[in-house]
């Protein structure tokens, strides 16, 4: 296939919204070849072996935000995919010994509640209430294309379209956008709730893959982004995919495989073929040249423009903003092998009980997030770590020998990069002790317990699995970098600045998270422009 032009479209990356991307151009007969660096598919959403008889999702951990339309056209049921529900969405052990539960349904939440503050149980519906109405504008907009302002009157249009539902809604709709894309967490849920545990279990959601605290302007939105998926049709649940996240990526790679799509693995791009302002393909580390009429992008923006395209063939202003595009989420990974389950102080037993089967979120209250977002913009990470920790084993037993554990922990508020020229290489092992440290003063059993693990510093995932800066939203998901603002304005609809150059990664609309959605909306652009 070398040196002939034959191939409609090259995928640089093959991690879910490339798979994606693939399969909505492959079924309307496109030749599509994917080129993937690693030796499997799936990019972040992979399922590992990390210890011996234990295997776990790597780095992507939990399902809710994957499109239902995406599951239905590729059919990943047929292909495998089996994903299940939590019984309650998260378990909060507190500092002064007590736990909040939340889920299990609006009646059993408010009683969880009720144990803090009777009036943020009666809230509660109407909060529900308010942020499913926010929450369902942009579900809808997630899966549209954003203007592109060079478009002039067919963009004023395009933007009108999309923002007319909101604009026929209510006055407290608007008010309530205005306040979830401008206020911090605290100031939004400090309007709503005066209970202190009540406050954190909500606010967890606005730190997620967010270096920020929740006195951040802003972060209030990233709350919000994690709440508009949905889980076999219940809008707002968590789910786990049964074999883990690769479970969800191997179904895709079946359901492109079935449509013609060739997938090539162990093949890292370095470089895409640029001709008078077009591209023609890609050279790989091996030096073999692919030619393709369009090169579609899943990696981050800033390893495509920093590292793939010449400098000479980008204009400088585009290249100047591409520099001053913002990647870190403040994530670190860790996959441990546990012996026997947690026995947490607050809720005591080893015997598997529905905390044990949701996300078990260490972060008591907003007060401990900034504090952990402070130690680490100061030292490089927090003494008190914030860590989501769950045990999908307890959910699907292929993962574990019998009688045995895997967790995940997803911790939050490490610096991308450590100060004084210090390598994450080199501090690693600390920070993970830190974090285990953290999760064993509210489960005194949980260091004794763990007989392997796998550790993910920023550093690490970003040599692993093209994270830059560890970041896992492919990008800072702050309003200046959001919608027709993503990667950078003029090209929030999927076009790269060089003809037949397109993006389909978390770097583009809607952003982070197993959604699909970037490499849906990016294949129909591509499919227009055919």
């Amino acid at each position: 296939m070398s040196g002939n032009k034959t191939l409609d479209a090259v995928i640089i990356g093959g991690g879910h919204n490339g798979l994606v991307c693939a399969y909505y151009l492959a079924r309307t007969g496109m030749r599509v070849k994917i080129f993937e660096r690693r030796g499997i598919v799936g990019g972040a959403a992979v399922t590992e072996e990390f210890h011996p008889g234990f295997r776990n999702s790597v780095a992507s951990y939990t399902v809710s935000l994957l499109n239902p339309e995406v599951i239905k056209e590729m059919r990943l049921a047929e292909h495998g995919l089996e994903i299940l529900k939590r019984p309650i969405a998260n378990f909060m052990p507190l500092d002064d010994g007590r736990y909040l539960k939340l889920g299990g349904g609006l009646a059993r939440t408010q009683e969880e509640f009720r144990k803090f503050s009777p009036r943020d149980a009666e809230r509660l519906p109407e909060y529900y209430d308010r942020i499913e109405a926010v929450a369902d504008v942009l579900r809808d907009l997630s899966t549209k294309t954003p203007p592109n302002p060079k478009r002039g009157i067919r963009a004023a249009l395009q933007t009108a379209l999309q923002l007319w539902p909101v604009a026929r809604s209510s006055n407290q709709l608007h008010q309530d956008l205005l306040d979830l894309f401008t206020k911090s967490a605290r100031s939004f849920l400090d309007g709503w709730f005066e209970s202190e545990p009540v406050k954190a279990i909500f606010g967890f959601d606005a730190i997620v893959g967010n270096y920020a605290s929740p006195d951040t302007p802003g972060s209030a939105y990233v709350l919000l982004h994690h709440v508009f998926g949905e889980v076999n049709g219940e809008k707002g649940a968590w789910g786990h995919a049964v074999g883990g996240m690769g479970a969800i990526t191997q179904a895709m790679r079946q359901a492109c495989e079935a449509e013609g799509v060739e997938i090539v693995t162990d093949a890292p791009v370095a470089e895409v073929l640029v001709d008078n302002g077009s591209t023609t393909g890609v050279i790989l580390e091996n030096g073999e040249k692919i030619y393709a009429k369009r090169v579609i992008s899943n990696v981050n923006p800033k390893l495509l423009y920093g590292s793939m395209i010449a400098e000479s063939e980008l204009e400088p202003e585009f290249k100047r903003r591409m520099d001053g595009y913002k990647c870190g989420s403040g994530t670190f990974r860790m996959n441990v092998a546990l012996s026997e389950l947690p026995d947490f102080t607050a809720l005591p037993g080893k015997d598997q009980a529905e905390h044990h089967q949701c996300g078990i979120v260490i972060a008591p209250s907003l007060d401990y997030m900034d504090r952990a977002y402070l130690d680490a913009k100061l030292h490089g990470w927090s003494k008190r770590p914030i860590v989501e920790m769950l045990i999908p084993s307890t959910l699907d037993n292929s993962l574990a020998p019998p009688g045995q554990h895997v967790a995940s922990l997803f911790c939050q508020q490490f610096a991308p990069q450590l100060a004084d020229g210090q390598s994450w290489h080199d501090c690693r092992e600390a920070a993970a002790q830190t974090i285990i440290d953290t999760v064993t003063e509210f489960a005194p059993n949980f260091r004794d317990a763990i007989v392997g693990q796998m550790i993910l510093s920023p550093l690490d995932l970003e040599e692993k699995l093209g994270l830059v800066g560890g970041d896992i939203m492919h990008g800072v998901m702050t309003l200046d970098q959001m919608w027709a603002a993503r990667p950078v304005m003029n090209h929030g609809d999927y076009r790269g600045p060089l003809k037949g150059l397109y993006m389909c990664g978390a770097g583009a609309h809607p952003g982070g998270g197993v959604t699909g959605l970037p490499g849906r909306n990016a294949a129909r652009e591509v499919l227009k422009d055919r």
